[in-house]
């Protein structure tokens, strides 16, 4: 079989990632390699860039939309990070069965997750998530303008 017209989301890499995740997991706690990354870093590093989202920006709030297919809602987690990043994550988990064998596996299963710098108007204090038929909707309400600056009257006296 000729590899170079494989991408890396064809299903035989999916297959061997999980065949070679076990060894990694061994492998990760008694490598003294420092500067190359381990197969769960790029893993990881994949699922980032392969979680579609859809950003949307609507007068009074912020809203991500992220397809989640078979995700339950006790396996995503929505938190914010530092002072402004909004982190999006999970794990998809296949059900192990016994007896079986796929002919063909094409569904993502793994850890997955988004990071966004939200802007200095989101407020943190109303972040709102509800995922519904598979489909994750976070709502970051925006902070009110601030008053304009009233100009300072000063008084003048008269001597």
């Amino acid at each position: 079989m000729d590899f170079r017209v494989l991408s890396f989301a064809d299903p035989l890499f999916s297959t061997l990632e999980h065949l070679m995740d076990a060894s990694d997991e061994t492998t990760d706690k008694s490598s003294s390699a420092v500067n190359a990354p381990s197969r769960r870093y790029v893993r990881d590093a994949t699922a980032m860039a392969a979680t579609p989202v859809d950003v949307k920006e609507y007068p009074k709030s912020y809203v991500f939309v992220v397809d989640m297919p078979g995700v339950k809602s006790g396996e995503i987690q929505v938190q914010v990070e530092g002072e402004n990043v909004l982190v999006v994550s999970g794990e998809r988990k296949r059900e192990e069965e016994k007896g079986v064998k796929y002919v063909r596996m094409e569904r993502r299963v793994g850890k997955f997750m988004r990071k966004f710098t939200l802007p200095e108007n989101a407020n943190f204090e109303a972040i709102n998530a509800e995922c519904r038929d598979g489909v994750l909707t976070v709502t970051v309400e925006k902070l009110p303008p601030p008053e304009p600056k009233k100009p300072k009257i000063i008084e003048v006296k008269v001597a």
